[in-house]
């Protein structure tokens, strides 16, 4: 309990910080803009390149492993598409849907690294890094593509192509596995100063949702927000779980699948929401209540798995 609280506290303490210097006369109010921009098109895309190019893709039980993830992730997608006509017809917009979708389908995946370390070393490590290199790509491109259709954008074949082709947080990715497989030399320093800015992105993405939050929100949480709460802490790592016994991994391995499946949403998401037309006030009111819930549920969902017959 300690390390996973250990683990799960600095991500919150820089959102609060967010939430500190976004109400205080230091930092402009113009600021906080540009910053979300700098994030979209620079420091998430540097980040998710450095971590595909330099994962080695050829871990054990990799494929395995990467396809469960995968799985995982297209089944938690078709559920939470499933609730559109549901959510439409009690009153939900198409942009407050596509936050539900996001923050029901993306993963903390450097939350989940922290966490392995500490509890298994470098296997658990090898074990999420495969995973993240697995669903990165698909996870953007599935959340890209519903937000270009439910966000009121326009919906026209060549428009949504465009759209997915030209996002940089694909580019990144895309570029990132084309370096590792093709096994394409960098110039050292050139790595060097994506390294520097993917470093930034971690914390300077955190403090940016804490900027967009609104507390109202966050201490009282809607109904739209305790539903992303059970998708992603409870449903995805049910379905990641059974997915993982069904192909007779290890305890460990399945383990470590969980605990991908049960950390919060990625943070990076809300700085998409703000770009593509989302409900980003709803997607960081989300985002900050599982981070809070996921002090409860983390430890429980990993004991489940420890102790259950067959885990």
């Amino acid at each position: 309990m300690l390390i996973i609280f250990e683990s799960i506290l600095p991500i919150f303490l820089l959102v609060l910080l967010g939430v500190g210097l976004k109400r205080s006369p230091l930092i402009a109010p113009s600021f906080w803009g540009g910053m979300e921009q700098f994030g979209y098109f620079v420091m998430f895309p540097a980040l998710l390149f450095q971590t595909l190019a330099t994962t080695d893709l050829t871990q054990f039980e990799s494929a395995g492993v990467g396809l469960v993830s995968l799985l995982a992730v297209l089944i938690m997608s078709a559920v939470s598409l499933a609730l559109w006509p549901v959510l439409k017809a009690a009153g939900m917009g198409g942009p407050a849907f596509t936050s539900i979708f996001q923050t029901a389908t993306r993963w903390n995946g450097f939350m989940a690294l922290a966490i392995a370390e500490k509890l298994t070393g470098p296997q658990g490590l090898a074990i999420i890094a495969v995973i993240m290199a697995t669903i990165i790509i698909p996870v953007n491109l599935i959340n890209v593509g519903v937000m270009v259709w439910f966000s009121g954008q326009s919906r026209d074949l060549k428009t949504f192509a465009l759209r997915i082709i030209t996002n940089p947080i694909i580019i990144g990715s895309l570029a990132g596995v084309a370096v590792n497989l093709l096994r394409i030399p960098l110039y050292e320093p050139l790595m060097t100063t994506v390294d520097l800015v993917a470093r930034a992105s971690l914390g300077l993405g955190l403090i940016t949702v804490g900027a967009g939050l609104r507390i109202a929100d966050a201490l009282r949480p809607q109904p739209s927000v305790l539903l992303s709460v059970f998708l992603k802490l409870v449903l995805f790592p049910i379905i990641s779980v059974a997915v993982a016994i069904v192909f007779g991994f290890s305890q460990e391995t399945i383990l470590m699948i969980a605990l991908g499946a049960a950390v919060p949403t990625a943070m990076n998401g809300y700085l998409l929401a703000k770009q593509m037309g989302g409900d980003a006030d709803l997607y960081a009111a989300a985002a900050t209540v599982q981070t809070v819930a996921a002090f409860f549920t983390i430890p429980a969902v990993l004991t489940l798995v420890t102790y259950a017959p067959g885990g």
